[in-house]
């Protein structure tokens, strides 16, 4: 079954009925923003579709946008790693019913804790019971701890259950710990923390053409996403046309021709097609080198089969291994 996208209580009425008066199915939750359902988020979505499935409840998860710190303290607000449509892609794919999509504005930013418990959660949506990470905080100036969602339960009557944090060789997984291993151009590590190499989605957007002068074609991907890896040449993947090739992918200014604006751009291998527009995502499995400047055209070139030939070896390498997504143990960063 797709996964039901409602904006409001009341599109949660309309579409499941109204739980307080015992006229709709009550719900299996989890609240949170869910940015790039790592291996943490995954342990407790999973946790809510089997608490739902053995109650008979909805699997669902309530999630905001803009990210509340977009709204509360601008300025310290991060890059997100995936689009609202992504995140939305992934609670479908860990096999939620439900999402609740709310906006984030000044009146749901001043609910106490208990309001939101209450008000929303239990009487608009039919909470039977709540998975949450140890970190998690609720309410007007995050007031709300899990102690507090504990106490809510017993008083309320809804199971609260608080799912330990996923550690990773001796690290937190958390959407912070991934943004800095994204940043540091560290994206292996991020696939670990990820469960999956992180990507990058858009639409193909024409280039300069120096590329194939190069006699190296490329892709250039136009994206919305607000947070890119740290500038350099990876080992990629490249899906397109609905086929994924392996592939090299510069993210940078294209110093050596005195670049100044930031692209993405992919040189599929074993491709030749000729495509203008459309779809494409880029995988990230490892950063090879630094992007800079060379002396010339000719010696640009010479450096790019070179990169050519690292990214073939660690994409081969990768598929011998079996990993071309969960198990991802044989990824080093270097």
């Amino acid at each position: 079954m797709p996964l039901a996208v409602l904006h409001s209580p009341a599109e949660w009425r309309a579409r499941f009925g109204t739980p307080a008066l015992k006229a709709g199915p009550r719900s299996a939750l989890t609240v949170g923003n869910f940015d790039g359902i790592h291996l943490g988020h995954q342990k407790i979505l999973l946790g809510v579709v089997g608490r739902a499935r053995a109650t008979g409840a909805l699997a669902a998860a309530v999630t905001f946008d803009p990210h509340p710190l977009k709204r509360l303290r601008p300025a310290e607000a991060p890059p997100l790693i995936a689009t609202l449509a992504q995140r939305l892609a992934g609670l479908e794919q860990m096999g939620l019913d439900a999402a609740l999509v709310l906006k984030f504005d000044d009146e749901l930013s001043r609910l106490p804790p208990e309001g939101f418990a209450r008000g929303i959660l239990l009487e608009q949506l039919g909470m039977e019971s709540i998975l949450v990470g140890e970190n998690f905080r609720f309410g007007h100036r995050q007031a709300g701890d899990v102690a507090m969602l504990a106490e809510l339960g017993r008083k309320l009557g809804f199971h609260v259950e608080i799912v330990p944090p996923v550690v990773v060789r001796g690290e937190v997984v958390s959407s912070t710990a991934i943004r800095r291993a994204i940043n540091e151009g560290r994206v292996g590590h991020a696939a670990r923390l990820l469960g999956r190499p992180f990507a990058l989605s858009g639409e193909v957007r024409p280039g300069t053409g120096q590329g194939s002068r190069l006699v190296v074609p490329t892709l250039n991907l136009f994206t919305e996403q607000e947070l890119l890896p740290k500038i350099g040449v990876y080992a990629t993947e490249t899906k397109v046309a609905g086929n994924l090739y392996r592939s090299a992918t510069n993210v940078g200014v294209r110093p050596t021709f005195d670049g100044r604006r930031l692209i993405v751009e992919s040189h599929l291998f074993d491709f030749s097609d000729k495509i203008t527009s459309g779809t494409m995502e880029i995988r990230f499995w490892k950063r090879l080198r630094d992007e800079r400047k060379f002396s010339g055209p000719d010696a640009l070139r010479a450096q790019i089969m070179k990169d050519f030939a690292s990214a073939r070896r660690f994409l081969q390498l990768l598929s011998r291994a079996g990993c071309s997504e969960p198990g991802l143990s044989p990824i080093r960063d270097r």
